[in-house]
């Protein structure tokens, strides 16, 4: 008689991402909360602002080695600005579409979704960072909120120091942040106070 039974654990949906500053976070907000008002559907903004790097489903047992390997990323990370510039649409394969704010130089956190692609030894993915503005919405719906974002530019920046790993049980729920992983080359930073050390 076979007594090796496994035993099913609750996976945990982990989420890392990158936070822009208050002023940034604010502003995107309130041009989520038109769109909700346009669209009548609060449900539709109600992520988190924030850009997202990686997602994974695992049981939480693997979480301390998830966090010594993004740990180890974030120490060899520098410092980096993000820049906006405007506001724009794209269909994912199910035919709804989502508005984002873009990343107008997107290479500095396309590297750093490469190192923790190479951290967890996966295969590079395309990647494409923004700040969701509203997601899956029907084609009626962008139209209704395009006339009044197609024009609207977004020049924003912030500086980027650290990222953010959250999870939540993958059968639903809200996400919680697990901790802030900071960079190991801060002090670099343009406008850092460790520049005029002496």
């Amino acid at each position: 008689m076979n007594t090796n039974y496994e035993i099913s654990e609750e996976l945990f949906d982990y989420l890392l991402v990158v936070n822009p500053d208050v002023v940034v976070t604010k502003d995107v907000t309130h041009i989520r909360q038109h769109i909700a008002t346009v669209l009548n559907d609060a449900a539709v903004i109600a992520t988190p602002v924030h850009v997202a790097l990686f997602r994974s489903a695992f049981p939480e047992r693997y979480e301390d080695d998830f966090i010594s390997m993004l740990e180890e990323v974030a120490r060899k990370q520098s410092g980096f600005a993000i820049y906006t510039s405007r506001l724009e649409a794209f269909r994912h394969a199910d035919g709804r579409q989502s508005v984002c704010v873009n990343v107008a130089n997107p290479k500095p956190l396309v590297e750093l979704h490469r190192s923790v692609m190479q951290a967890f030894e996966l295969k590079p993915q395309a990647f494409r960072p923004y700040m969701l503005l509203a997601r899956g919405i029907q084609d009626a719906d962008v139209s209704k909120v395009a006339p009044a974002l197609a024009q609207q530019l977004f020049v924003r920046s912030f500086n980027c120091h650290c990222f953010s790993l959250l999870k939540k049980p993958a059968a639903g729920g809200k996400y919680e942040k697990v901790r802030d992983f900071v960079f190991g080359d801060i002090e670099h930073m343009a406008g850092s106070l460790f520049n005029y050390a002496a």
